[in-house]
């Protein structure tokens, strides 16, 4: 039983090594039907707004916001155009989580008909959010991760390592996917 505990855990470090090592740089060159910005770390909508001024997407969906936020808002906020909001920005307030903005992104990509994504999101969150909204929108969407270097805490870091591997583990379960 500790030869178990034993490879479970360095099974467990080195994965962590790996995840690491490989967290999400910014995405360049690559242009993408949409652009999805989830809430929750500094640096995201900044990045989503150049994203899209520079044309790479169509159009851009904030998912995550909070009721009551408007497109005003961001204009304040991020000195967006109201032009450039007005034609090309989407707020989806229906998302909590991780989860929610997996499934509110695939409603929004599935109703304009987008066969590219980006997913613009802090460097620490790629890896779960892209695992997240494949899943939610199958094999026939290409989802390119597009990380927001940042300075997480290594306790930050081993919830979403933690979080990452549960989430795999119910997919390939079948379990809520």
């Amino acid at each position: 039983m500790t030869r178990l505990i034993a490879l479970l855990a360095l099974a467990w470090s080195l994965g962590f090594c790996v995840f690491m090592l490989a967290l999400a740089p910014p995405l360049e060159g690559t242009t993408t039907d949409a652009i999805v910005v989830p809430t929750g770390g500094p640096g995201r909508i900044n990045r989503g707004l150049d994203l899209l001024r520079a044309r790479q997407g169509k159009r851009m969906l904030v998912t995550g916001v909070a009721p009551g936020v408007r497109p005003v808002d961001l204009e304040r906020e991020y000195g967006a155009s109201p032009a450039l909001l007005r034609c090309c920005v989407d707020l989806g307030a229906q998302a909590v989580d991780t989860r929610g903005n997996a499934e509110e992104t695939a409603q929004w990509v599935r109703e304009h008909r987008y066969r590219t994504v980006r997913l613009v999101t802090s460097d620490w969150h790629v890896a779960r959010a892209r695992m997240e909204l494949s899943a939610a929108l199958g094999s026939d969407v290409l989802v390119l991760g597009d990380g927001v270097p940042s300075t997480p805490r290594l306790t930050g870091l081993v919830n979403e390592y933690n979080k990452l591997i549960l989430r795999r583990v119910a997919l390939w379960l079948g379990m809520g996917g």
